[in-house]
């Protein structure tokens, strides 16, 4: 099938128009043209009838109310509808993964990025934490604490074999793979440092096990390959700690014993996270040799080894390259080429004016560390989209199946999601152009988690951290809402398989 590139956009789009003449077409704005034919030709090129050009407007106070319908809380794009999934999540309520697949999911498991907190006693007098994994049942909205006592769990994602690795966003964060999630409830981490997790009864769990082999970090965006294989980036902002430190970095886990087989199974003697080794990444400046420093952020580049227990500090000191505070990623689902493509967010200042952007690589040897041919340079990184005024503070991302269209949600109040067009067969690797599909409407919360069903149809969202002073607590914490997204198209001027 064809694949679309701008040119052959803008003649969707009605390039019949640019046929001025005299005045006018010297006067005529040749990207203000493209970005309103983007809006008028959604539906062919998104899926999306009419995306939305102005963010909710700013609100005060306490908006959020217990009497609020779905549609107090986002604007939507024309022709996409929401409804509640929950409204009694944990407050700060993150990222996500479908149970028991994103094939046919009945739960949602969700992270939440509140920190450790004792938030009472249980019956038998054990303490009792603030949620840190829920489950979220999409049949009926019922919502289970099955881990407490992380600090600021962030990124979660199913692995291939079954269970759920949930990761801590703080600088001393751990990993913890879980399995069976809808089994248990009330297990409580009751030493980070040790990894000791147990029981509401006070003795150790069997259902989560902490993966010291994975990095120490601040762990948010990541994706876990078939072969075990972690790759994930540190949410750390440059200058933390010293003026000069640079950013965080991008980490890659292989495996000792590498996954080779495509049954599920959830016994943690054979899962690939037990033991491996950890790398960060080193963009090059040179084409034939390892050469980094400040400015090579892009193109090609090799993985350098790490200890997994002081990963951030060695990635600075190896000279791995920094990225402002990388969040969420994943890989590209739509991909078909050697390896496997990933992108990411880099969130920024956006009171300093770095808008942000969102990265998206190809490593061609994931289980490589030190491949052979062109020394060890796997991975090929560039920019796929860069922020501006109205776009900022990348935070999560999601790829579209079936179409590889980037959803792009902002980390600010009031937060918008844009959808991003993959790059066709034009001259430039970018994004083909950005539309804006909802905007979060309580100014004291952001949108976060959002994620597509395996059909690219239905999508989930968390509104996170809103100010909850008219709302009950419930399982002695506050809450937050979750809801699902309907409405999405296949668009019909879009082929996009990346290779």
């Amino acid at each position: 099938m064809k694949r679309y590139s701008l040119c052959h956009a803008v003649g969707i789009l009605g390039f019949g128009a640019l046929m001025l003449s005299g005045q006018a077409a010297v006067a005529m704005d040749f990207g203000e043209f493209v970005e309103k034919k983007l809006h008028n030709k959604s539906k062919k090129l998104f899926g999306i009838k009419k995306p939305i050009k102005e963010s909710a407007p700013p609100t005060e106070g306490d908006y959020r109310t217990p009497v609020q319908t779905v549609d107090d809380q986002v604007k939507l794009a024309k022709s996409l509808q929401a409804e509640y999934v929950t409204r009694e999540a944990g407050d700060k309520a993150d990222m996500f993964a479908f149970y028991p697949n994103a094939e046919s999911p009945t739960h949602l498991v969700f992270c939440i990025e509140g920190g450790r907190e004792e938030i009472g006693t249980f019956n038998n007098g054990l303490t009792k934490y603030n949620p840190s994994v829920q489950t979220v049942s999409l049949i009926d909205g019922s919502v289970r604490t099955i881990l407490r006592g992380m600090s600021r769990c962030d990124g979660i994602r199913r692995t291939p074999w079954g269970t759920y690795l949930a990761t801590e966003e703080t600088s001393d964060g751990g990993a913890y793979e879980i399995k069976k999630p809808l089994a248990f409830q009330n297990h409580s981490v009751k030493d980070r440092a040790t990894g000791a997790i147990i029981k509401r009864n006070g003795t150790q769990s069997g259902r989560v096990v902490k993966r010291t082999a994975l990095p120490t970090m601040r762990w948010e965006g990541l994706t876990v390959l078939d072969s075990g294989v972690v790759i994930a980036g540190d949410e750390l902002r440059p200058g933390t700690g010293i003026e000069d430190a640079d950013g965080g970095a991008i980490f890659k886990f292989i495996p000792s014993v590498p996954r080779t087989t495509d049954d599920l199974s959830d016994n943690f003697n054979r899962s690939p996270l037990s033991a491996g080794r950890v790398f960060a990444f080193q963009a090059s400046c040179r084409d034939n040799s390892q050469q980094f420093g400040q400015g090579c952020e892009i193109g090609n580049g090799a993985w350098v080894e790490v200890s997994a227990s002081n990963a951030p500090m060695e990635a600075d000191q190896l000279g791995a390259t920094g990225y402002y505070r990388p969040e969420d990623l994943h890989k590209d689902p739509t991909f078909t080429g050697d390896g496997v493509r990933f992108c990411w967010t880099n969130t920024g200042n956006r009171g300093a004016s770095n808008w942000a952007e969102t990265m998206c690589a190809v490593d061609s040897a994931p289980l490589e560390p030190l491949a052979t041919g062109n020394d060890g340079r796997t991975v090929i990184v560039n920019r796929f989209v860069e922020g501006d005024p109205d776009f900022n503070s990348h935070d999560n991302l999601a790829i579209q199946p079936i179409t590889g269209i980037v959803y792009v949600i902002e980390d600010h109040p009031n937060g918008d999601v844009f959808a991003c067009l993959p790059d066709g067969n034009d001259r430039d690797i970018k994004s083909d152009g950005c539309v804006k599909i909802l905007s979060v409407k309580d100014s004291s919360a952001e949108p976060t988690g959002f994620e597509f069903d395996a059909s690219g149809l239905t999508a989930y969202l968390a509104i996170q951290h809103s100010a909850d002073g008219n709302m009950p607590l419930v399982d002695d914490y506050r809450t937050d809402d979750v809801i699902k997204i309907s409405g999405f198209k296949i668009p019909s001027g879009l082929n996009n398989t990346h290779n």
